[in-house]
């Protein structure tokens, strides 16, 4: 059975650089293995070109990637890549795409002069791209515009699903401000089930066909086994690996920072810098940083030493959490999917809220401050609204009790404009505070 192929909202992006940049520019899509890149980028070709080439540098011959040493003869390289790949280019009507550009650095860095010769536009896609080792011998061209692709948002499942109606109407409530009431549980478990699977293509693919956790378990097993592998390719000691398969046990362990020590083992600070940006080149993870002075602009105060890691995609997080289980032997999946699982979930969800903040474009921040000699506050996510910041708060209960966001909004009132509860009940307002079903977070 062919592999559905979904719409994603970053072909909207695609479609306006390509009428503003008329082909000054090209554009380089990041993004973690089996986010849907390739497979994004090829529909783009086939619906918005007369004619397309595809390069995948993983797969293609030495032959093609030897074209791009020599740069004098541009003619010379276009026809031979017209002979390779049997297509025809048509000026200003063809695109030609690097999938997987990082495999051929001197591709990347031919762009500059392949976009000044404008003959034809330029699409290129990497992953597990870190600048230091796959870039270091040659010169990024300027000419290249960037966009992140991550794994497919709440709206971008509903709707693999088949489902167009329901982040619409979920929207309306919530600028009404207005409960779901009996419809709130339907919500919640359509949630879950989003929580389970997550937005790796293949895993929502593998669901539409199968109707089964069980054999989306595999696929996501199957994808960390191959992030697992491609670790050991930018770092063969193994400390990218382990950092990135302890995220929930750290998280679970409720800690007010991710420790690299506690992982890998004590580390100079730069090669621990050096592990931490290797992982966050990678895209496969999101980063919060802690924000030492919260407020709008809240980078010039963010403290590169003190940071929270969480996976990019929730799906694989629930799979990593119980790595040690069988699907067979584990019921985990039932248990959350109806609601009956009793351990806290809290760092489920925390990886959640994070997930959905990222695909609606906020860059993550969080604040901790003491309480007392033994104890401390903390405010699990900050964004910025306008002139001022919103302070979030993750309960993976009902449970309402909200002392940490009180406190921060009496220590820094003239600074904020909403207060957030994402917990797992129904919409409501109390005391200025927005209680948020974790379904309404990508509206905020």
């Amino acid at each position: 059975m062919a592999e559905h192929i979904f719409k994603r909202k970053i072909y909207n992006q695609l479609l306006q650089w390509k009428q503003i940049s008329n082909g000054k520019t090209a554009m380089l899509i990041e993004g973690a293995r089996r986010v849907g890149k390739s497979t994004t980028v090829r529909e783009f070709a086939k619906n918005e070109y007369k004619s397309y080439i595809i390069i995948d540098f993983i797969k293609t011959t030495q032959q093609v990637k030897d074209l791009f040493e020599d740069l004098n003869d541009l003619d010379f390289i276009f026809l031979s890549l017209q002979t390779n790949f049997k297509t025809t280019l048509y000026k200003r009507q063809s695109v030609i795409v690097f999938d997987e550009v990082q495999q051929c650095p001197k591709a990347r860095q031919a762009i500059k002069y392949l976009v000044e010769d404008g003959r034809y536009d330029y699409i290129e896609t990497g992953s597990l791209i870190s600048i230091r080792q796959n870039t270091k011998d040659i010169t990024i061209p300027s000419e290249e515009e960037r966009i992140q692709m991550n794994p497919m948002d709440y709206e971008e499942f509903r709707r693999a699903l088949g489902d167009e109606a329901t982040i619409p109407l979920l929207n309306t409530f919530w600028t009404k401000k207005h409960p779901l009431g009996a419809a709130h549980r339907t919500a919640e478990r359509d949630l879950r089930l989003y929580m389970l699977i997550g937005g790796m293509p293949q895993a929502v693919d593998e669901y539409i066909k199968t109707n089964s956790l069980a054999a989306v378990d595999a696929i996501k097993r199957r994808i960390l086994n191959l992030y697992k592998d491609d670790f050991l390719k930018i770092d063969v000691s193994g400390n990218i690996s382990k950092m990135f398969f302890a995220i929930p046990e750290l998280l679970n362990k409720n800690a007010m920072r991710y420790v690299v020590s506690s992982v890998v083992g004590k580390q100079s600070s730069d090669r621990t810098a050096e592990l931490v940006a290797a992982l966050a080149d990678s895209k496969t993870v999101n980063i919060a940083y802690h924000a030492d002075d919260p407020n709008v602009g809240m980078g010039l105060t963010k403290n590169t030493s003190r940071f929270k890691i969480y996976t990019a995609d929730t799906g694989l997080f629930v799979t990593l959490a119980f790595w040690d289980k069988d699907f067979a032997e584990n019921i985990i999946y039932e248990k959350i999917l109806n609601d009956r699982l009793s351990a806290n979930l809290g760092y489920v969800y925390e990886n959640l809220v994070a997930q959905m903040l990222v695909a609606a474009g906020n860059h993550l921040y969080y604040h901790t401050w003491p309480k007392d000699e033994k104890h401390n506050y903390e405010i699990d996510f900050l964004i910025a609204q306008g002139a001022k910041i919103s302070p979030i708060e993750v309960k993976s209960s009902g449970y309402d009790s909200h002392k940490s966001l009180d406190e921060f909004c009496r220590k820094y009132q003239q600074r904020i404009l909403n207060r957030y509860i994402a917990y797992t009940k129904d919409f409501k307002q109390e005391d200025n505070v927005l209680f948020c079903p974790m379904y309404m977070i990508p509206f905020l």
